[in-house]
């Protein structure tokens, strides 16, 4: 006795009430909670499929109905279901039946003679957990190409033997300027500079490739039109189509890259600027000083002039405490810098 305390949705799909009976003494056997419903041809189970209140878990499917040829039997009744799951019940043994089966979309297939309790519901039960693992491995494919194709940043696939492209979204084409045809037909070096090749086949050649997924890389890329942009990118090895691939995101961070290339120029004039002031301005400065100060300790001076020389020597000493706090800030950017 198998006990299960799910209750389950069962549609027989079966013409032959010999067979019926069977069928519902195995699922009875089983001492789980079923609610069966019975189809004699076709056009039944068409219709309890069709119905909006109705939702099975597994359709048991006779191999053979009197209103439909068995040759597109099992075609027609995959098209009629969605998430559940497709056993065919069947009195033919053979390889050729069941693959062929199998490969129309059918679960799994059962040989009615011989057929146990435990046979027909561990049936059951693989055909609903491998259809829910089918349908999650399908969601997770179409929330990739959602998340692929609408990214707003440019990315692509490559193979990692051949380094060609095997799919781009629509962000890499505005991009980039090329359309997805041209893109499929050029492998990754001719997004390159040609000065950069150098760094690309280091990058190819070496083990890191492999190993370093989702870090974060500063490179150049080479648009359509010659134009050349700074980039940010993340990769990671995936299987495309069965191939051992790559996944890439880029990010254009060109125009940061310049603001930044202009607070290191305004940096550096900052950094001439005190430099001339603390060298090239302070030197005559202490000259300057150097003589007034002589010349207030010299008795050949008027003394109408001592007033005079007191208050150029303030200015020039005023003159020096300001070109030293220029050269202290100076100095304070050099030490966040070199931080």
């Amino acid at each position: 006795m198998i006990i299960d305390d799910k209750t389950y949705s069962i549609l027989v799909v079966e013409d032959n009430l010999s067979d019926i009976a069977k069928i519902q003494e195995l699922l009875e056997e089983l001492f789980f909670d079923v609610e069966i419903k019975f189809a004699k041809n076709f056009e039944q189970a068409s219709a309890f499929l069709s119905s909006d209140d109705k939702f099975f878990d597994v359709v048991l499917l006779d191999h053979t109905l009197p209103d439909i040829s068995a040759k597109v039997l099992v075609t027609e009744m995959v098209d009629k279901v969605l998430l559940c799951p497709i056993i065919v019940l069947t009195s033919v043994e053979g390889v050729d039946f069941s693959i062929n089966s199998i490969s129309k979309g059918i679960s799994d297939y059962l040989v009615k003679d011989g057929l146990t309790a435990a046979m027909l519901y561990k049936s059951i039960v693989c055909s609903i957990e491998r259809k829910k693992i089918f349908f999650s491995y399908d969601d997770a494919k179409t929330r990739y190409s959602d998340l692929f194709h609408l990214s707003p940043l440019a990315m692509w696939v490559y193979d990692l033997g051949s380094f060609y492209f095997l799919d781009v979204n629509e962000a890499a084409i505005k991009k980039f300027g090329y359309t997805k045809e041209e893109f499929l037909k050029m492998t990754i070096k001719e997004i390159w500079p040609v000065e950069d090749y150098p760094i690309f086949d280091a990058g190819v050649n070496s083990f890191s490739q492999y190993r370093d997924n989702f870090k974060k890389r500063y490179l150049r890329h080479q648009k359509k039109n010659g134009k050349i942009i700074d980039v940010e990118v993340q990769s990671n090895i995936i299987f495309f189509n069965n191939q051992k691939a790559k996944l890439v995101m880029t990010n254009d961070i060109t125009k940061q890259m310049q603001h930044i290339n202009t607070i290191e120029d305004q940096n550096k004039s900052l950094k001439d600027i005190a430099w001339t002031h603390s060298h090239v301005v302070r030197a005559p400065l202490a000259k300057m000083m150097s003589i007034i100060d002589f010349m207030k300790e010299s008795d050949r001076m008027p003394a109408e002039f001592e007033d005079l020389l007191n208050h150029f020597f303030a200015s020039g000493t005023e003159l020096d405490t300001i070109i030293r706090d220029i050269v202290k800030k100076t100095e304070t950017i050099n030490k966040i810098e070199g931080k």
